[in-house]
């Protein structure tokens, strides 16, 4: 910048006015300045001028597995807006691994990055917390009630009671239900539902029928086979993801049933691969793209210091109807 401000006779703060508002600077300077960085070939340093403004352009977005489908369509959400704004997406994978969030946090706490997106973290609530009142934080798409911190949540209780009161009208009564790992807010929100969904429709809710999954395409099948085992096997299962409910299915073909007609089947998220799956899959659909475009639109008014009217913003589920449940049981 000395060179380019020597070489055009101008001081080295008309050559950065020029570069960062070029129309406060008088057209004749402007060209001056233009000709010696263009004969200079001279690249400003941004590096430099965001480390000066301790910025750095850049957020970090905590995963807790990268190959789910789900994370990877929230992150998509998230990467549009950055690209729109300016922003770089650092990706941080802890593969389910806890102890290794706080490697990533101790770059936050190094000003590398200027603000964080938790997906799914398992952190203790005090240190969430003390994140949360120091740094630019958004969590999402599962969070807790006992922290203050901005969120992008759906609101899983009234998904998974659609989900079960779709078997219900279906005529089916003996609905189980493979929930996720019962660790996290959403898993439990949505065994909830399916609980209110028995009970309001004048059942008791048989906790036999109640199986405690992973996510994991795995442990569906392994969650479907021991209801099947049961000496009065469900005739419907709602599952709390579709990578489960894609397990229950291929232990429900294993035994030579059929899906829907001895067994009908509804899954969560709606994962590309649900409606090409045989047979396609009825699901609650999350708009998982908007609730990530959502989460970085907060996160920068957080970083910004912007006044949020709101701190939680929660989204609905969309019933998709295919084929794994389209029949009325008789």
């Amino acid at each position: 910048m000395s060179d380019v401000a020597k070489l055009a006779g101008v001081s080295t703060a008309t050559v950065s006015r020029t570069l960062q508002n070029p129309e406060t600077v008088k057209e004749e300077t402007r060209q001056k300045v233009f000709k010696a960085i263009k004969a200079l070939d001279y690249m400003p340093n941004v590096l430099a001028r965001q480390l000066r403004r301790m910025e750095t352009k850049t957020i970090l977005v905590v995963v807790p597995n990268i190959e789910n489908n789900v994370f990877s369509q929230i992150v998509g959400g998230i990467d549009a807006v950055a690209n729109e704004r300016g922003y770089k997406v650092l990706l941080g994978n802890t593969n389910h691994r806890v102890e290794k969030i706080y490697d990533y946090i101790d770059h936050f706490k190094q000003r590398q990055v200027d603000g964080m997106i938790v997906l799914l973290s398992n952190l203790p609530d005090p240190v969430l917390q003390d994140l949360a009142n120091e740094f630019p934080i958004v969590v999402t798409p599962d969070a807790k009630a006992t922290v203050e911190v901005s969120t992008v949540t759906l609101d899983n209780v009234e998904s998974g009671k659609r989900a079960t009161d779709h078997l219900l009208k279906l005529g089916h009564r003996r609905i189980a239900h493979i929930s996720g790992t019962l660790d996290i807010t959403s898993s439990q929100d949505r065994l909830q539902g399916y609980q209110q969904a028995i009970v309001e429709g004048g059942y008791f809710v048989d906790h036999t029928l109640i199986k405690e999954g992973d996510f994991t395409f795995s442990s569906g099948f392994e969650a479907m086979s021991a209801l099947l085992n049961t000496s009065v096997p469900p005739t419907a299962v709602f599952c709390a993801s579709d990578e489960m409910a894609m397990g229950a299915i291929k232990s429900i073909k294993s035994r030579g049933l059929k899906v829907p007609d001895d067994i009908a089947v509804v899954g969560f998220d709606n994962i590309k691969f649900s409606e090409v799956f045989e047979p396609t899959l009825t699901t609650m659909a999350q708009p998982l793209f908007q609730m990530g475009k959502k989460a970085m639109t907060v996160l920068i008014e957080r970083i910004n210091n912007e006044a949020l009217e709101e701190q939680h913003f929660i989204y609905q589920a969309e019933l998709i109807v295919r084929e794994s449940c389209g029949v009325i049981f008789r």
